[in-house]
């Protein structure tokens, strides 16, 4: 039997094909790595690590910086433009010229979503506290699920189950700013919107990403979002200058960590680690962004607070993971 296995086969481990002469001389056998130890794996790792790290710096700069929160809103994206144009431009005119009606027209879609996740997300930030605003927005899978439900896909059970789960965390944490002031309701509230907002810029961007380069897109989307923030700062009196040079100097750093390094790194790892693992990882926003808020900003969370986080993220981990279970 080993005999014949071995003529069918051809070769035998680790050893070259017979010859005339007999069997030629083993074949170096290059030694296998596993994927847990893989130099690249542990590179996408840490990069993730940064990006997280990057993202979560978002909430508390804003809260942090002496300008109204819709002209934050606009520099955020407008310096990113500027920051894109060059690459843009000079090296992606053609993929520019060839998104066709149905790629601009999404992308534009996209890029007013957006307009409206800043709009509603970043003044509230200045009305309640930053891990609830925080918390709040980062419900975002839950309103894609359900986004992509009413288009007609259905999501597994343990995808509505998460959702229950993170929407009773979303109640506990609104009754805490409940009980401290109307304000902070509100701010909750529109945090609520820019979640909601944000389901949209990614359903729609997860559409127009099949046709267009994430370069091309990234750039028009981004681009809407510019225009539309300066109209409603224009039109609503919002202070576009005038300011300090730390409150410059926190709108640069707002836009290279969260608009620019953040983001550019999860596209750099989710090919990698794939998107179950960055999206999980990306929940570390909210704990990450409260714990920067209360070292620095001394933003220390009501006790009940702490609980109610604890139930978004478990509710948010449900829905990423029963998504990492679905057949690809």
């Amino acid at each position: 039997m080993s005999n014949a296995s071995s003529s069918r086969s051809g070769t035998s481990a680790g050893v070259g094909p017979a010859g005339p002469a007999g069997p030629m001389a083993p074949v170096p056998q290059a030694p296998a790595v596993h994927p847990a130890v893989h130099p690249a794996a542990t590179l996408d790792v840490a990069l993730l690590a940064l990006a997280v790290a990057s993202v979560s710096f978002s909430a508390p700069l804003v809260a942090a910086t002496a300008a109204p929160a819709l002209a934050v809103a606009f520099w955020r994206n407008a310096m990113a433009v500027g920051a894109l144009t060059p690459f843009a431009l000079l090296r992606h005119r053609r993929e520019l010229r060839g998104m066709g009606r149905g790629g601009v027209l999404l992308s534009v879609g996209s890029g007013a979503l957006l307009a409206l996740h800043f709009g509603a997300w970043l003044p509230s930030l200045h009305m309640t506290s930053v891990a609830s605003s925080t918390a709040l927005v980062t419900t975002t899978p839950i309103w894609t699920a359900l986004l992509l439900r009413l288009r007609g896909q259905r999501p597994p059970g343990l995808v509505w189950a998460g959702m229950s789960v993170a929407l009773l965390g979303v109640v506990l944490l609104t009754g805490v700013d409940l009980s401290m002031s109307t304000r902070a309701l509100a701010g909750d509230a529109l945090a609520l919107v820019g979640g909601i907002a944000g389901a949209g810029y990614v359903v729609l961007g997860a559409e127009v990403r099949r046709t267009v380069s994430t370069t091309a897109y990234t750039y028009v989307c981004y681009g809407t979002t510019s225009v539309l923030l300066l109209v409603t700062c224009l039109a609503s009196g919002t202070a576009l200058g005038g300011y300090s040079g730390a409150t410059w100097l926190k709108l640069a750093v707002l836009t290279v960590t969260a608009q620019l390094l953040g983001h550019s790194l999860i596209n750099r790892v989710v090919k990698g680690l794939g998107p179950a693992i960055t999206s999980t990882a990306l929940l570390l926003e909210t704990p990450g962004a409260a714990l920067i808020a209360a070292l620095w900003l001394g933003q220390t969370p009501h006790a009940v607070a702490y609980p109610a986080l604890g139930v978004i993220l478990v509710g948010l981990a449900l829905v990423v993971l029963a998504d990492r279970r679905k057949p690809r």
